[in-house]
């Protein structure tokens, strides 16, 4: 069995629990290699794992998701919603096969303006556009062929389902299941008291434009960004893959709430 493994922080290497993770696998019988580009993907990989926290999930989900190999996430970071496993946790459940494969819907953005040749136009968590300078942005928004209000703002972004929890909720955005068929709409900042998030179903085309003061905005796709002229814009759609993830089914996604974000935590809910 080929497995492959992505890490984006060196010093990951010396942690003890990497090396446990190596050695019980490889004692199962598995090939394991390190996966740094999508040149190294090896025929035959049933799935990567993703050692960190969940920035890099989502730099292996840059790699591998149109390969549509599973990616398994090991959390050797700090808050851990797509990286949800503990390096203790893993090789059990590989060897013996009790895990589970859930599709994430992921965005395709189309942007009209000159971007470089290796830009890839997906996310699974957020795209959107940003301020560049102190200037706040003007931000024209349409859903299909609805025109919505003018959003004053620092920023827009649509949002997946597996994104609700990351810069859509600091920005005050909603929370939603990840296998909601739905994108969110969330203002960064906004100068407008009454523009709301919105939930959107995934079937339909967004459009964003932004105008700045200074000519320029960022374009943002998960945790890459792009520097754009102002007046650009960028159609979001759903992307024609999922990203497909290994579900040890240790935790739910309720379960993380609770634990990473302490939600529902009230003294009226503790025990007497």
């Amino acid at each position: 069995m080929k497995i492959g493994f992505h890490i984006e922080n060196p010093p990951i290497f010396k942690d003890p629990r990497f090396a446990a993770v190596k050695e019980a696998l490889e004692e199962g019988g598995v090939h394991l290699y390190p996966l740094d580009s999508r040149g190294d993907i090896r025929e035959g990989t049933v799935m990567v794992l993703s050692l960190g926290g969940d920035g890099t999930f989502l730099s292996t989900a840059h790699l591998i998701a149109e390969a549509g190999i599973p990616i398994l996430g090991v959390n050797f970071g700090r808050m851990g919603f797509l990286s949800e496993n503990s390096p203790e946790s893993v090789a059990g459940p590989i060897l013996d096969g009790s895990y589970t494969i859930e599709d994430r819907g992921m965005l395709r953005v189309c942007p009209d303006a000159a971007l470089p040749a290796d830009f890839w136009p997906y996310a699974l968590n957020e795209a959107g556009l940003h301020r560049i300078s102190a200037g706040m942005l003007g931000i024209e928004a349409s859903i299909g062929e609805t025109a919505l209000p003018t959003y004053w703002a620092d920023g827009l972004m649509v949002s997946t389902g597996s994104g609700s929890t990351a810069y859509n909720l600091s920005a005050g955005g909603p929370i939603c299941l990840p296998e909601a068929a739905v994108h969110l709409l969330t203002p960064i900042a906004p100068h407008n008291l009454g523009l709301r998030p919105l939930v959107v179903p995934s079937d339909k085309t967004i459009r964003l434009t932004a105008t700045s003061r200074s000519g320029k905005a960022s374009l943002l796709l998960d945790n890459r960004s792009y520097e754009v002229d102002s007046g650009a814009a960028m159609e979001v759609t759903s992307a024609p893959f999922c990203l497909r993830r290994v579900n040890l089914g240790q935790n739910s996604f309720i379960d993380a709430l609770r634990i990473r974000l302490f939600w529902g935590q009230d003294v009226r809910n503790m025990p007497v």
